[in-house]
């Protein structure tokens, strides 16, 4: 294969537009980019689409994502221990963590924790 292929983005679900945003501004850092009636979220050039209240979005995966349904791991750009703090902060319990996980850029440490609807939620740093 002579192109180059990334990711770009991919789908969540979202039961609570205002709620999503929220939580995803403040505690995971994206930009909310407003789409029709909802969001989508921003992470340099990457991009989390939403599905949810009054979207009826063509076409779906076979089995369409759900609210709680979605596991995403999200780089932490410093100390584990920075993230842990951040967390702290924002109020949001950690569920598990830190653990050493392998993620896109090989070994590094994760925590677990959860969106507003109950997606898991990962970040992992690969400092130190």
């Amino acid at each position: 294969m002579a192109d180059k292929v990334s990711l770009d983005h991919c789908v969540i679900h979202v039961s609570d537009w205002e709620r999503a945003k929220a939580f995803y501004v403040d505690v995971i850092g994206a930009v909310a980019i407003r789409r029709g009636r909802g969001y989508a979220f921003r992470l340099g050039d990457r991009q989390l689409n939403c599905h949810g209240p009054g979207i009826d979005p063509d076409p779906v995966a076979r089995l369409p994502v759900q609210p709680g349904n979605s596991d995403i791991c999200f780089c932490w750009d410093g100390p584990i221990e920075n993230a842990i703090a951040h967390l702290g902060r924002s109020s949001v319990e950690i569920e598990l963590g830190p653990v050493t996980r392998f993620g896109g850029q090989g070994q590094g440490k994760s925590i677990y924790f959860r969106d507003p609807d109950g997606s898991l939620m990962e970040f992992i740093s690969y400092h130190g």
